[in-house]
């Protein structure tokens, strides 16, 4: 089994202790939750002051992985553990765990030391120190900035050698804060928010306002899919879907141009405030910037606040663009981004950046408000968990094969860390390697004269892929169920 230590994000050490001992006990829970769906066998413990988390061996890459996107985890490190027996046999194995990592560098030893020892910590690095500077003649001691610190933990009668450390996302583990509803469109901004409120430990479900058919819907699930499986999956979520065309149509027809932006927002704002109640949410987010568009100005955003009592939270209201951007390229949502056709619903000749409230409730007078509540009432309600069978449904016309023919090439649209963990491969068959998330990207750059066979393992996103393909005209385009 590999060892691992967990360390919480420092904001947990702080709370009083009732507090972080809830924290601690709801990370413990969502690190098994997560592991074990790769590792039947991964085991969670909860110490003090961390956590400690054994994975088949076999299991060591998907399981830093899956531990580097759960939120409440500061960082945590590879250690190996022996039984303390005296300075000589430590010296042994602080040798041989070492020797490739300090041969020809600078380095230094630190230690750190619990319970009752005759010793000090001090005294244990000076002698490891000292036997590795003998033992390895191209390393040599620097006890300030050295390339290499050796790390060694003596916790009673256990010796920790310490490993290489990895990075986690910090913030709170999901759970610890309220629920909440996020606005999800699929451009860039309402995935980065809706990460922010995952990463702060809120359980994040997702709101759709459908304004594009059937294409624009798959290719939401799929960005709210992905964002959930990969920082949410420790807990269940839903998925709202809610066509909001008949409201587009009726503020097209009754709504003074110039403020339909603001309108069509606070539309939403109350469809939206109307999910929540019924379904006992806390608040809503937005993706929503101050000056990124008309709407988004602040007389505009207090107007589109005063329709609902709802807590609405703007995670990126002072965040410029390239920063979201940026963002959304570091977990992985900027591909389904720019691929996401905007989807306005309404287009102001002369968008009014300041509306004035008189203004904007005398033209709402002319919509049928009712209407909002139907639409709420038509919703399509789903388990995140469920879109894999929802998918399935819908994807029943697209051919599924599980033997290949001379002109068929697979894609496995499987992440990096999936792919190069379980390589697929059958004989005879040409494979090639497209992340799901960059596929609506590449795929018109490849050779349409051939037919491809999308693949994933538990085939949601295959599925998923294999329909948004379709719906934009690429009909060479199968599942791929090996046998």
């Amino acid at each position: 089994m590999i060892k691992f230590i967990v360390k919480m994000h420092p904001e947990i050490s702080i709370k009083s202790r009732s507090v972080r001992l809830r924290f601690t006990k709801i990370l413990e829970s969502n690190i098994k939750i997560v592991l074990r769906r790769v590792d039947e066998k991964a085991w969670v413990q909860k110490q003090w002051d961390c956590l400690e988390v054994r994975v088949s061996d076999d299991k060591r890459n998907i399981a830093i992985e899956r531990m580097q996107c759960v939120p409440g985890i500061a960082f945590f490190t590879e250690v190996k553990q022996h039984d303390f027996v005296d300075f000589d046999d430590t010296c042994d194995k602080a040798l041989e765990s070492y020797r490739q990592d300090v041969e020809g560098k600078t380095f230094c030893v630190r230690v750190k030391r619990r319970g009752h020892h005759d010793f000090s910590s001090k005294d244990l690095e000076r002698y490891v120190g000292g036997y590795l500077n003998q033992n390895i003649d191209t390393a040599s001691v620097k006890l300030s900035k050295p390339e290499v610190t050796v790390k060694l933990e003596v916790t009673n009668e256990t010796l920790f050698l310490m490993g290489e450390r990895f990075q986690g996302l910090g913030g709170f583990p999901i759970a610890t804060q309220d629920e909440v509803l996020s606005l999800i469109s699929g451009g860039y901004d309402s995935g980065v928010a809706s990460y922010l409120t995952m990463r702060r430990g809120y359980k994040t479900h997702f709101v759709f306002f459908n304004l594009g058919g059937s294409a624009h819907e798959i290719g939401v699930k799929q960005v709210a899919y992905y964002l959930w499986e990969k920082f949410g999956i420790s807990h269940r979520v839903k998925f709202i879907s809610v066509d909001f065309q008949p409201v587009v149509a009726e503020i097209l027809e009754n709504i003074d141009s110039g403020l339909m932006g603001v309108v069509l927002k606070r539309m939403m704002m109350r469809a939206a405030s109307l999910v929540a109640s019924r379904m006992g949410y806390n608040a809503l987010v937005t993706g929503e910037a101050l000056g990124q568009v008309s709407s988004q100005t602040l007389i505009n955003l207090g107007l589109i606040d005063k329709v609902t009592e709802q807590l609405i939270v703007r995670p990126l209201i002072t965040t410029d663009k390239q920063e979201i951007i940026d963002i959304a390229r570091q977990i992985g949502t900027e591909d389904f981004a720019k691929t996401m056709p905007e989807y306005c619903g309404v287009i102001s000749q002369r968008p009014n950046i300041a509306a004035r409230q008189d203004k904007v409730e005398a033209t709402e007078s002319q919509f049928h408000m009712p209407l909002i509540e139907q639409v709420v009432d038509d919703a399509s309600v789903y388990d995140i968990r469920d879109l894999a069978k929802e998918a399935e449904d819908e994807v029943q016309e697209i051919a599924s094969v599980s033997e290949l023919t001379e002109n068929q090439i697979i894609i496995d649209v499987r992440s990096d860390e999936e792919e190069e963990n379980e390589p697929l491969e059958f004989d005879g068959a040409q494979i090639i390697h497209i992340p799901f998330f960059k596929l609506a990207t590449k795929f018109a750059d490849l050779d349409q004269d051939k037919h491809y066979l999308l693949y994933c393992k538990k085939g949601v996103m295959s599925r998923l892929q294999a329909l948004y393909l379709h719906e934009q005209g690429f009909k060479n385009v199968s599942l791929f169920q090996p046998a």
